[in-house]
């Protein structure tokens, strides 16, 4: 009998939709070779500092001073609500795959490789992201306090980036005499 030949095509969908079962996953999760360092404490705390970060003292002013007014509450209950069926979608992925991974072991263990690979640097980018916000964000205070506090100013060169957004032109533009954002740098390393 002369063999099959399988389709390039679906030789490739199969290694890219290649999952593993559950049951192994549990297995290679709990014969790990790295020890568990953070606590649960620890983890709500790295949490909360990334959420809050700057966003509640800054961003919820300028919503609420240029676009919102009173209707920033009406956001903030919005958000909190899907903030809400977010808690509950990943506790029930959670409970369907009992190891530490967040979205990317969940992605992996249903959907297969690429689109685990996908969430994974999906997730990363997402928290590259979220600091650089947190500390341009810091950066400012940073500033300010040394500015008020010790009488000592920054240069432009060395407080600001040299890329900027513009809201008005919906572009980035050069921000002239501006190398790097130092403080900003300083509190990433905090």
């Amino acid at each position: 009998m002369a063999e099959q030949v399988v389709p390039w095509w679906k030789r490739l969908y199969f290694r890219v939709a290649a999952r593993k079962p559950l049951d192994q996953i549990l297995r290679e999760g709990n014969k790990t070779q790295m020890k568990r360092a953070l606590g649960r404490i620890d983890l709500i705390a790295i949490g909360i500092g990334a959420i809050v970060g700057t966003g509640i003292f800054v961003l919820t002013g300028i919503a609420a001073a240029e676009n919102a007014g009173p209707a920033v509450i009406v956001s903030f209950l919005i958000a909190g609500v899907v903030s809400g069926l977010s808690a509950f979608s990943y506790s029930e992925m959670a409970s369907m795959v009992p190891i530490s991974g967040s979205a990317y072991t969940y992605t992996y263990a249903t959907m297969g490789e690429l689109l685990g690979w996908i969430i994974g640097w999906d997730l990363i980018l997402e928290y590259l992201v979220g600091a650089a916000t947190v500390a341009v964000g810091w950066s400012a205070y940073v500033v300010t306090f040394f500015k008020d506090v010790f009488s000592v100013e920054f240069t432009r060169k060395t407080t600001q980036a040299p890329v900027l957004w513009d809201n008005d032109a919906l572009a980035f533009k050069v921000n002239h005499g501006a190398y790097i954002n130092l403080p900003a740098i300083f509190v990433t390393l905090l």
